[in-house]
C-alpha cells in the first residue's frame, strides 16, 4: 500500500470532465429515485423481477456515487474502485438467483399490468441516463463499469417489460421468475468483465510502480 502511495504522488492525475461529473451526479438522482419507486412497486405487485430490478438502481446509485468520489483520483483507486463495484454486482446476481429460487417454490402471483407500467418508466429512465454516458463507454474500467450497469438495467428493462407480457397471457408467475434469473446472468457476465479489467490496469499500476 505504501508503494502504492509513493507512486501515486507522481503519477499524472487525469483530466477531470465537468459535463461527465454532472451526468454522474444525474444518473445518482434518476437511479435513487427509481430505486424507490420500484421497490414500493415490486412489494405491492409480488414481482421478482421488479425487486431485482429495484435493488439494481440501488446498486447502480451506489456506483454513481463511487465513481464521482474517485473521478480524479490516480488509476490504482480508480481501479480498486471498480473492483468494489464488480463484487457488488456480482452479489447482486447470487442474491436474485436466490431470491428467484425462494419465490419459484413460494408460487407467488405477480401483477402483470403494475410490472408493465413500471418497467416501461424504468427503461425509460435507463434509456435516458445510457444516452447521456454513451460517449464515455470505452474509457477507464471505472467508467467502463458505469457505461455497462446503465446497459444492462435498459435490457433488464425490457426484459421485465416481457415478462409482464408473459404472466398475463399464461396466468402463470413463470416469466417473472425466468426474466429474474436472466438479470442474474447480466450482473454476473458484467461483474466478470469489470473484474478483469481493473485487475489489468492494477498490474499495470504496479509495472509502472516497479520501473518508477
Amino acid at each position: 500500500m505504501g508503494v502504492h502511495c509513493c507512486h501515486n504522488e507522481h503519477e499524472e492525475k487525469p483530466k477531470v470532465d465537468g459535463r461527465y461529473r454532472k451526468i454522474l451526479f444525474w444518473a445518482l438522482l434518476i437511479n435513487a429515485v427509481m430505486f424507490a419507486v420500484e421497490l414500493l412497486s415490486g412489494l405491492q405487485a409480488g414481482s421478482v423481477s421488479l425487486l431485482a430490478d429495484s435493488l439494481d438502481f440501488l446498486g447502480d446509485a451506489a456506483n454513481y456515487g463511487i465513481s464521482l468520489w474517485v473521478l480524479g483520483m490516480g488509476l490504482a483507486v480508480r481501479a480498486k474502485a471498480s473492483l468494489l463495484k464488480a463484487f457488488s454486482m456480482g452479489a447482486f446476481g447470487v442474491w436474485v438467483l436466490a431470491s428467484t429460487a425462494w419465490n419459484a417454490m413460494a408460487g407467488t402471483m405477480p401483477e402483470a399490468a403494475t410490472m408493465g407500467v413500471i418497467g416501461a418508466l424504468a427503461l425509460v429512465a435507463n434509456l435516458g441516463v445510457a444516452a447521456m454516458l454513451y460517449a464515455y463507454r470505452e474509457g477507464d474500467s471505472n467508467m467502463r463499469s458505469v457505461w455497462l450497469c446503465t446497459r444492462n438495467d435498459a435490457l433488464s428493462n425490457i426484459a421485465v417489460m416481457f415478462a409482464a407480457l408473459g404472466v398475463f397471457g399464461s396466468g402463470t408467475a413463470w416469466p417473472d421468475l425466468i426474466v429474474a434469473g436472466i438479470m442474474a446472468c447480466l450482473a454476473l457476465s458484467a461483474a466478470f468483465q469489470v473484474l478483469r479489467h481493473a485487475r489489468k490496469e492494477l498490474r499495470h499500476d504496479h509495472e509502472a510502480a516497479a520501473e518508477a
